[in-house]
């Protein structure tokens, strides 16, 4: 286990539970929207280029530590656990063609 590990996963979950927050203010914000307003308008491209802005910094701390991820991931599988059921070995097909 690598020592920053624990302090990358940190910064992805805060940067999730950011995203999430944004997220719900997003749809609030499209949602109290005048009805008759979409996507190629002033307003909604507006307040999505906001949106957008806000997650750029969450997004960015994806971009620098979101390999964590993968490199816990290898280890996690390279290493051996007590609670992994051993495989249990195939027959050889000398045994299996004398049947």
């Amino acid at each position: 286990m690598q020592g920053r590990w624990v302090y990358q996963l940190g910064v992805l979950r805060n940067a999730l539970d950011g995203l999430d927050e944004l997220h719900e203010q997003w749809l609030d914000t499209r949602d109290a929207l005048p009805a008759n307003t979409q996507a190629g308008t002033t307003d909604f491209d507006d307040a999505l280029a906001e949106h957008h802005a806000e997650s750029w910094g969450y997004l960015d701390d994806w971009s620098t530590h979101g390999r964590t991820v993968l490199e816990i991931n290898a280890a996690a599988r390279k290493a051996r656990s007590s609670l992994a059921p051993v495989p249990a070995q195939a027959p050889s097909r000398r045994a299996a063609a004398r049947r």
